[in-house]
């Protein structure tokens, strides 16, 4: 592990974790079975559970990790291993930028939730947006393995996206306040969104 890695693991890390799990926390539904699709090592969802342990959390992943902190199944990327309307909801945390079938991942997703999405993603926006997203991506995501094809969307891609698998906005929110105010003027900014979704 390098500096920057260390730094982003030691740091950066823990206080994300805890700003997306209360992101979580406020817009999933209430009392509902949750399905965190790419749930890495689990610390998100678990985390989540301490704000909300009302809700029941599930993760799934294409390489289980054996320390992850929630049960977690194996899939292959595309196809979730689950009935329609499995799950009241579906939290993806960073994880359709990652993917190699983005729209058919969210379509997935949608297949298997009966109420909603609730997605945190990465805004192509503002001025090196796309070198500086790479670079965020490789150091929290190269030491486990996750492909970091360094495609990243504009909001007017999402939301049509989003409009061609049928699915409205309810909820939409930028700058999440991710990172310490000594970062969070260049790695935050406008380079990432949280949405709630639901069907038409």
């Amino acid at each position: 592990m390098n500096p920057v890695e260390s730094l982003h693991g030691s740091v950066i890390h823990r206080r994300r974790v805890r700003r997306l799990a209360e992101w979580f926390a406020r817009l999933l539904p209430n009392n509902a079975s949750v399905l965190d699709l790419g749930a890495g090592d689990g610390r998100l969802s678990a985390a989540i559970f301490e704000l909300r342990p009302d809700l029941r959390i599930q993760g799934v992943e294409v390489q289980p990790r054996v320390d992850c902190a929630i049960p977690v199944d194996a899939f292959d990327g595309v196809h979730l291993p689950y009935g329609d309307r499995t799950f009241g909801a579906v939290m993806l945390s960073d994880v359709l930028h990652h993917a190699g079938q983005p729209l058919e991942l969210l379509r997935e997703a949608d297949r298997v939730a009966t109420r909603c999405l609730v997605i945190k993603d990465h805004l192509l926006a503002g001025f090196l947006a796309g070198p500086t997203l790479r670079f965020m991506d490789r150091v929290g995501n190269r030491r486990f393995g996750v492909p970091v094809p360094g495609v990243y969307w504009p909001a007017s891609q999402w939301r049509s996206a989003f409009d061609d698998l049928g699915l409205r906005i309810i909820q939409w929110q930028e700058r999440l306040g991710l990172y310490p105010w000594w970062l969070n003027w260049w790695f935050g900014r406008s380079l990432h969104f949280v949405a709630r979704l639901a069907r038409r």
